[in-house]
């Protein structure tokens, strides 16, 4: 019998060398709650990744990148990451916030701490794991290419 995977399309969206996160919802039955993360989720069954990325970004925060690109795939025991990226456009308190808890633009050294603060928690909250590591290889790769 194979193994089956989850596959979700996630999405980095920078602004001036920040990059913006989600606060999880912090509710058990959820991967990595109360946690920072990317905005994207499951890809629905004949769904692209391309075409799920851009449906999660509409829901969760109401935006629509004028160009979204690929950046890599990233697998685990369980979840295979369609990973995109697109500038933002738009300011921070254009965006609708219609999924989770609290979002924010973080720095490159802030994604390196591996944690930060959220206003609305009143507390500093890690980033997922996963979350970590696609934001450095995407500035180690695409920020800060060596010539």
């Amino acid at each position: 019998m194979s193994k089956q995977y989850i596959h979700v399309a996630i999405a980095i969206l920078y602004q001036q060398n920040k990059f913006l996160l989600q606060l999880r919802d912090d509710i058990p039955g959820i991967i990595y709650p109360g946690h920072w993360g990317l905005f994207g989720g499951h890809i629905e069954l004949g769904e692209t990744p391309d075409v799920a990325v851009k449906r999660e970004l509409l829901e969760e925060i109401g935006y629509s990148p004028p160009v979204l690109s690929k950046f890599n795939c990233y697998s685990d025991p369980k979840v295979v990451r369609h990973v995109y990226h697109a500038p933002l456009t738009v300011e921070l308190n254009a965006l609708v916030l219609s999924e989770g808890w609290d979002i924010d633009l973080l720095t490159p050294e802030q994604i390196k701490q591996g944690e930060h603060y959220s206003q609305k928690a009143d507390q500093v909250r890690p980033l997922t794991p996963p979350t970590q590591r696609i934001l450095l290889d995407f500035i180690d790769k695409i920020i800060t290419p060596r010539s």
